[in-house]
């Protein structure tokens, strides 16, 4: 089965929030929604030129401070069809991952190879730099009650992400302590 242009469906979603410029949405890609899917400007912007041909999507500019114009999108009718469309249907089979440090563990064939335990150190610090910026994103947007309510899919995805990390790590440290003890 051929994967579907997702980044589309994406789009179309954070329209559905609210109106946003191209710049609104390559920052949340870079922000929120790097947490658990990548696109940069290059994918983006042709993505909405694609969408606005298409009839899913409308523009209009704006003039912000003297000199710049700024183009924001709304979504159509059209879009909300297909993304709600979309949201109804089955999930695609999950994707492997592009993991470079599970790619060097898989190709080094002994535990006492030297840069067994440099890798290890470099993930377990990669991991836990990511789990500090969760647990402060988590604190900023999910510290009220009310926000947490307001927010049920980002607040799950941001939970889940979290206990991934933890988890990762926990891992990575035990089987850091095996090789020391070896």
């Amino acid at each position: 089965m051929a994967q579907k242009n997702v980044l589309k469906y994406i789009i179309l979603g954070l329209l559905a929030r609210q109106e946003l410029a191209g710049y609104d949405i390559k920052k949340l890609f870079e922000e929120e929604l790097g947490d658990f899917w990548y696109s940069n400007h290059s994918q983006i912007y042709p993505e909405l030129r694609r969408m606005e041909e298409d009839g899913l999507i409308r523009s209009r500019t704006e003039l912000v401070g003297k000199k710049l114009e700024k183009k924001f999108y709304q979504i159509t009718k059209s879009g909300q069809h297909l993304l709600s469309a979309w949201m109804k249907e089955p999930l695609n089979p999950p994707v492997p991952t592009r993991d470079e440090f599970t790619m060097k563990l898989y190709l080094l064939d002994s535990a006492e190879d030297p840069q067994v335990v440099r890798l290890f150190h470099e993930e377990i610090a990669r991991h836990e730099e990511k789990y500090q910026y969760l647990q402060a994103r988590w604190q900023l947007l999910f510290t009220d009650p009310e926000a947490r309510k307001k927010h049920f899919g980002h607040r799950c995805i941001l939970q889940q992400a979290i206990l991934r990390e933890r988890q990762r790590l926990d891992w990575l440290q035990q089987e850091l302590k095996t090789l020391k003890n070896k």
